[in-house]
């Protein structure tokens, strides 16, 4: 005899994530692991210009969120958000609490635009009685001992990574392997507008460049400078230091050598015959095999793989570079792009299905 109920299947879980980024925030509607629905509010430079800080912006990209949401009848289990700039954790889901909301409004390690999401997930699970979390932060945490020597005590390295992305490239490539993530050893590079690369062992990233000053030059960052130079170029009185910190974050890499931020603009340059675009393109490959190279040191070159994601990872010509100065160490997996949205929901997903349970800040 057939019953009703099996032939009823429980309705998939409802996600609401967010990603606010410098100009836009990303907005997508997950019912399960399927994306339903994907919107980015593009809030434009001009209309944030009028703001003197970040957290003055929340308000207004409040407004635009609750538009849109005004506009659909979603009714959500949980709300999903990435994670700013808050004190080193190690990875996982966290509920979001008064604790983590003051030091997103502290600016703790820096402002940022993504400080804002865990206030704008708190108070949108407030209107729709539900949970709001954060699934690794960019503040991920799992450093040995030895990876926070600088050289100098007055200066400690930290772990400021695309930890979000790491966390799910590992899972995939593990799956991949055949083999749980608590069993591998991998380096993985996050190729963006920052480049991340870090040997993640047992799953936990032990070790990374800061991607906003150290590790190989990016599309828009300048990555390890000469030090002695540098120190000169600060104290020649040419620069003041928002214009250092700009050169360094946003006006160096490709846009400081050829004029642009975009991978795509720099290969159809090379298509056309511009020996220099090409050139300066190799070093950026250059430059990320040899930080893969000395990560790889960390685990004793014993990897199950070198994993190469993120947007950059898209350019076949990057890739093979990279990969003729590496396969020797160890097999080259390759994920291109990012999906950071799906890595939110997954995120939840895994704690509201009882898979992993949420931590506290």
């Amino acid at each position: 005899m057939t019953h009703l109920s099996d032939n009823l299947t429980m309705p998939a879980e409802r996600i609401l994530v967010l990603n606010p980024g410098s100009t836009s925030t990303k907005m997508a509607v997950y019912e399960g692991d399927r994306e339903r629905e994907r919107e980015t509010l593009v809030h434009g430079a001009l209309s944030l210009s009028t703001f003197r800080g970040t957290w003055e912006q929340y308000p207004f990209r409040m407004q635009a969120i609750r538009r849109w949401l005004e506009n659909h009848s979603y009714k959500f289990d949980a709300i999903a958000v990435i994670g700013g700039l808050l004190k080193p954790l190690e990875s996982g889901t966290f509920h979001i609490n008064e604790a983590m909301l003051s030091d997103a409004r502290a600016n703790i390690q820096g402002a940022h635009a993504s400080n804002l999401g865990c206030a704008m997930a708190y108070e949108l699970a407030k209107d729709h009685g539900c949970r709001a979390f954060v699934v690794d932060p960019v503040s991920v945490d799992e450093f040995s001992s030895l990876a926070r020597y600088s050289g100098h005590p007055a200066i400690a390295r930290s772990s400021l990574s695309h930890a979000l992305n790491i966390h799910a490239t590992v899972r995939r490539a593990a799956a991949e392997l055949g083999k749980p993530t608590s069993e591998t050893s991998l380096v993985v590079a996050h190729l963006g507008g920052g480049i991340s690369i870090a040997p993640v062992k047992r799953g936990r990233i032990i070790d990374v460049n800061d991607a906003s000053s150290d590790g190989p030059f990016s599309p828009e960052r300048t990555g390890g400078l000469p030090l002695q130079q540098f120190i000169g170029l600060c104290y020649s009185g040419k620069y003041s230091e928002s214009e250092i910190r700009s050169l360094v974050m946003g006006k160096g890499g490709l846009r400081a050598y050829l004029g642009t931020n975009s991978a795509n603009d720099v290969e159809a340059c090379i298509e056309r015959g511009d020996t220099q675009a090409e050139e300066v393109f190799e070093a950026m490959a250059y430059q990320i095999a040899k930080e893969i190279g000395a990560m790889s040191t960390v685990l004793y070159g014993k990897l199950d793989a070198i994993v190469l994601t993120g947007g950059l990872a898209s350019s076949s010509r990057l890739v093979n570079w990279i990969r003729d100065r590496v396969q020797f160490i160890a097999r080259v997996m390759v994920y291109p792009g990012e999906d950071e949205m799906l890595a939110l929901a997954q995120g939840v997903l895994r704690v509201l299905r009882g898979q992993e349970q949420a931590k506290e800040y």
